[in-house]
């Protein structure tokens, strides 16, 4: 009789700890079911005020919908809107549920995962306005030099427009810390290494064309006619 205490002691306390137990994993899946119904709801109505307030023709005058589209998905830049704050919820239902059962290096993980989403957002946000405004500081530099009459209007146009995109985009990595300083360190590598190219293109074998550039953007005024 004592020998079969002793085998059944280890199987009673294992089923002691599973009942104890089970409370708890109840819990988590309840708060993880409402947390997934509650991303749901809430992405659904996140997406319908975005598209209410016209969001979306702002991001595809931006030109972001486009690029979204050149990489092969269908969804939008407000879907995308949508899908990040499901998941922001999502993982703050898990969050909560992995910590209720005492999981804390899952917690740990989640949480980091939590708090870039944010910075997502918001870096989304800034690379939709910027490029938006890029592709109206571009306009606005064509409409000005046709108006001047100076050369190659696009190709300044363009210019300012992607000087500004790039500019905008070096925020926003930095913004959500993807790299550090290693992406804008190597743009600004490449950057002088085009603007030194560019000078000594011009300065030793180009000065005609840079002459005959700078007559095209910048036509000279007649000088005073002889008496």
């Amino acid at each position: 009789m004592e020998t079969l205490n002793i085998a059944v002691e280890p199987l009673r306390a294992i089923l002691v700890q599973i009942g104890a137990y089970l409370p708890r994993l109840g819990v988590a899946l309840a708060v993880v079911l409402a947390g997934w119904l509650f991303a749901k709801a809430l992405r659904f109505g996140a997406v319908r005020a975005l598209r209410g307030v016209n969001f979306h023709v702002l991001t595809q005058r931006a030109g972001v919908d486009a690029f979204l589209q050149q990489g092969g998905t269908e969804k939008d830049t407000t879907d995308l809107f949508g899908v990040v704050i499901y998941w922001l919820v999502v993982l703050g239902a898990l969050i909560v549920a992995f910590n209720g059962l005492g999981l804390s290096q899952v917690t740990d993980l989640l949480g980091r995962v939590l708090l870039f989403l944010p910075k997502l957002l918001v870096g989304m946000l800034v690379l939709v306005f910027g490029s938006y405004f890029a592709g109206f500081i571009g306009q606005s530099v064509l409409t000005y030099c046709r108006n001047a009459g100076i050369g190659d209007a696009e190709l300044l146009a363009r210019l300012a427009k992607y000087a500004i995109v790039t500019f905008v985009l070096l925020n926003v990595l930095d913004h959500i810390d993807i790299g550090g300083g290693l992406v804008q360190q190597t743009f600004l590598i490449l950057l002088t290494g085009i603007v030194l190219a560019l000078a000594l293109a011009f300065g030793i074998g180009g000065r005609d064309r840079a002459a005959a550039l700078l007559e095209r953007w910048f036509p000279r005024a007649d000088g005073p006619k002889d008496r």
